[in-house]
């Protein structure tokens, strides 16, 4: 009971000094970066619960492996994507395994500490191309219109009907 308080209790603060990282701060500074990394104490809080050594079913895990050279030769938003992409599906993994209700109290809280921290690292990636600069917005959303979604429409063109058929 005492550990799970204490768990709670991290949780929490975790989450206050999380609010007070802003994306740039995540890019510009080593140690804010750090300071988000809640994966050492997972792993103490880990060695305590000795109910979730092994996961009542598997998370599927993302692809960590990198390619120096194509990792190199893509954009930003390509980067960006790709990291959000791994970290979305390991979060739906450890939330799918957090839901099951016959998961101790331990293991339930540091699944859900887990799922926050990935959480945190989602949240932050999604405001890293961010802007206040009503032009850049419409500029943005013109591109997306005019640009990605035309390119998918354009994919998904050979399911319609020829024309004069509905």
């Amino acid at each position: 009971m005492a550990l799970t308080r204490l768990l709670l209790l991290y949780v929490f603060a975790t989450e206050v000094l999380d609010a007070e990282t802003r994306p740039i701060d995540f890019v510009c500074d080593r140690e804010s970066r750090r300071g988000i990394n809640t994966v050492v104490a997972m792993e103490a809080a880990l060695a305590d619960c000795y109910a979730l050594s092994t996961l009542p079913f598997p998370v599927q895990l993302p692809c960590i492996k990198v390619h120096k050279a194509s990792w190199d030769n893509k954009s930003h938003q390509e980067k960006q994507g790709d990291i959000m992409a791994s970290l979305g599906a390991l979060a739906e993994g450890v939330r799918s395994v957090r839901l099951v209700r016959i998961l101790p109290g331990c293991a339930s809280s540091l699944l859900e500490r887990l799922e926050h921290s990935i959480n945190n690292y989602l949240h932050i990636l999604t405001h890293l191309e961010s802007s206040q600069s009503m032009k850049t917005v419409l500029w943005t959303y013109s591109r997306l219109i005019t640009g990605k979604l035309e390119w998918l429409m354009s994919d998904l063109i050979d399911r319609c009907p020829p024309l004069g058929q509905k």
